[in-house]
């Protein structure tokens, strides 16, 4: 399920939803993995929250600065907050 009027539109918000699912935030169960990928039928980029046979979960829009650029924040988690 993804939400048309919830776009992640910076890095930093990237960041934070990445916290957010991590930490349970969103109260998503069977988690286990997190991609940056591309709607098939028009291209969009979004990033999806996948159970454990890869089903989508959740995504959020993101900008396609977002997804040019956030590939290592997925890859490699969020910051940890200090």
């Amino acid at each position: 399920m993804i939400d048309d009027n919830l776009i992640i539109e910076t890095l930093d918000d990237l960041e934070a939803f990445l916290r957010l699912v991590e930490n349970g935030g969103l109260g998503l169960e069977n988690v286990t993995g997190v991609a940056l990928a591309t709607n098939n039928s028009n291209g969009r980029p979004f990033v999806a929250v996948l159970d454990d046979k890869h089903q989508l979960l959740l995504g959020r829009w993101v900008t396609q600065d977002v997804f040019d650029n956030g590939k290592d924040i997925v890859r490699n988690g969020p910051k940890k907050a200090h």
